[in-house]
């Protein structure tokens, strides 16, 4: 499957993503209200469709703290030298000058569900006759004995945009020749499925790229399995030969204390002291505003209704991204953009009584092995079963020739910047 930015843009999104047909059903009267919670791949997408697509008709507000956001997909890249750090940092300038859309930015505290409206930091409350809950996941800090929030400078996770990042870029471009890295995965589910994978990778290109080739990785990793690891097997032994060795839940017995002072990880079978680096991806769950509102279930994400992403457990709420349960679907930007768009045909729907359409959802997963050698993985997905369930699938495979992979990393740049025209522009 070939992706390029124009088909991104036009191709299996354009139908629900069109115009909706019928005129706004409260002519002369107050404009129906939305409030987006989460200004990433998915909130922001939500806010944008609803809001250009109206027409005008309804009034839109964007919750998000950041006034400049740094996307999560590709921050590997800029891990690896392939980005530098503007060019994943996007603004919200373009959403309210052509959208009208109502920036807010301020951390939403609270959602009082009874009398539908959403607290944000210093008390102000807005009311909205939908809301969108896009918040993306939280860490679950003592899943890793020994590690914490207050760690987190020393033991960087970079699995939530901003300081983060910059700082595991920071501390990876000071590792010595020699030193030892120790990736530490998350277990199931998490947000997005080759991403520790990618990053590893990217660390190997970029320590092998400034000759400390000397220098070990070791993935100590909770799952049997994971994302292309097929792929990635090769191409670490293709382009990392002894550099990179992952280590499964049999061989290392668990992850049993983590000392952030030493740089010291302890397993079942092996302990690693002083590390140069050590790279703690810990549990996920949704962001606290939706569990603490009562939309997650014991799990730590939430359910939805497959065929509209509205929350299982209220109807005028939808929830997008990371913090849903999306049946087959992966938690990665694409997916959270694909549910936005049929979040939005389905508010526009209900408030304007405008046509919609079957939901239908789409994702691509690209990985950057090394330079010009890149994989993906994705699939179509539907409403099925009381789920969103993969219709039809598709993965590199291992052994293709470099002119493919060279493509395939051609069409990952393209995405990127297809994607984020889509979200932000």
């Amino acid at each position: 499957m070939t992706l390029n930015r124009r088909r991104f843009l036009g191709g299996s999104t354009a139908v629900i993503g069109a115009t909706m047909f019928g005129a706004p059903a409260l002519l002369g009267q107050t404009k129906p209200r939305v409030v987006v919670i989460g200004g990433g791949a998915g909130g922001a997408t939500a806010a944008k469709y609803v809001a250009r697509d109206s027409n005008g008709a309804i009034a839109v507000t964007l919750i998000e703290p950041v006034a400049k956001y740094q996307t999560c997909f590709h921050s590997n890249l800029y891990l690896g030298g392939f980005r530098d750090y503007p060019s994943i940092t996007h603004d919200y300038g373009k959403l309210m000058s052509a959208y009208g859309i109502d920036l807010v930015n301020a951390r939403a505290t609270s959602i009082d569900r009874d009398k539908k409206e959403v607290v944000v930091a210093g008390g102000r409350r807005l009311g909205y006759d939908r809301l969108v809950v896009a918040p993306g996941i939280d860490l679950k800090y003592d899943s890793v004995p020994g590690w914490s929030e207050a760690a987190e400078e020393a033991m960087p996770h970079a699995w939530k945009p901003g300081a983060q990042t910059l700082l595991l870029r920071k501390r990876l471009d000071a590792v010595p020749n020699g030193g030892v890295v120790v990736m530490i995965a998350p277990p199931n589910p998490y947000r997005c499925p080759p991403g520790p994978y990618e990053r590893v990778s990217m660390m190997a290109y970029a320590l092998k790229a400034a000759g400390k080739d000397r220098c070990k990785i070791f993935v100590i990793d909770p799952k049997e399995t994971f994302s292309k690891q097929a792929l990635f097997m090769e191409g670490w032994e293709k382009h990392y030969k002894g550099m990179v060795e992952w280590l499964g839940p049999k061989v290392h017995d668990g992850v049993k204390s983590v000392d952030p002072k030493t740089g010291t990880v302890v397993t079942g079978f092996e302990t690693y002291k002083n590390a140069a680096l050590v790279n703690v991806i810990p549990a996920q769950m949704a962001g606290a505003i939706a569990r603490d509102a009562m939309l997650a279930n014991a799990s730590g994400f939430c359910p939805i209704d497959p065929a509209n992403m509205k929350s299982a457990m209220d109807a005028s709420i939808h929830v997008l991204g990371d913090a849903s349960i999306a049946g087959d679907m992966p938690k990665s930007a694409f997916s959270a953009n694909s549910q936005a768009k049929v979040a939005a045909m389905t508010i526009r729907g209900e408030l304007l009584s405008s046509r919609m359409f079957e939901a239908r959802y789409s994702n691509t997963c690209w990985s950057l092995i090394a330079a010009d050698d890149c994989v993906k993985i994705g699939g179509a997905y539907e409403a099925k079963d009381g789920k969103i369930t993969a219709s039809s699938t598709f993965v590199s495979k291992p052994g293709e020739p470099a002119d493919l992979r060279k493509q395939t990393q051609a069409e990952n740049m393209d995405w990127y910047a297809g994607i984020t025209a889509d979200i932000f522009g």
